[in-house]
């Protein structure tokens, strides 16, 4: 299935990133892309997003698998009806993917897109923690015009 395959490219992309930043940077260290704005920046975290939750991988392998297998499950039940719940749960499933092979086979995952919004230096992400952040966006603008639809219908 089509989205199957966006979830296998988000993952080589996240994966071979990953392996780009860990095989060419020491652990800490900065690129400038855009001063002041956006750094290349090798970095490591065993947590959540904002370095929740660090040292808790069983419970993130747990998550995780579950996770996976709802998303498995709508994109069977949903994708069909609506491309764009498709395209979003094929980037989060991608993503979850993603951030899941760096926590069984590193123990941790690679992050390094670190960018300053003003003085606030947002949490450092990677390609995975991208594809998530996007399909959650986009499964809640589904999940508006889908309503929306509905509203319509039933008026």
């Amino acid at each position: 299935m089509f989205y199957y395959v966006i979830a296998a490219l988000v993952i080589g992309l996240d994966q071979l990133t990953k392996w780009i930043i860990v095989t060419t940077m020491e652990l800490r260290e900065s690129i400038p892309v855009i001063d002041n704005l956006f750094y290349i920046t090798s970095h490591r975290n065993t947590g959540a997003a904002w370095g929740i939750l660090q040292g808790q991988m069983w419970f993130f392998y747990i998550v995780t698998v579950i996770v996976i297998v709802v998303i498995v499950y709508y994109i069977q039940k949903f994708a069909l009806d609506s491309k764009l719940m498709g395209w979003s749960l094929a980037l989060l499933l991608g993503g979850a993917i993603g951030n899941f092979i760096d926590r069984v086979f590193r123990k941790e995952v690679v992050d390094f897109f670190d960018v300053y919004i003003g003085s606030y230096d947002f949490p450092i992400f990677n390609i995975a923690d991208s594809a998530l952040v996007v399909g959650v966006i986009l499964v809640l603008i589904a999940t508006f015009m889908d309503e929306k639809k509905k509203g319509r219908s039933n008026a």
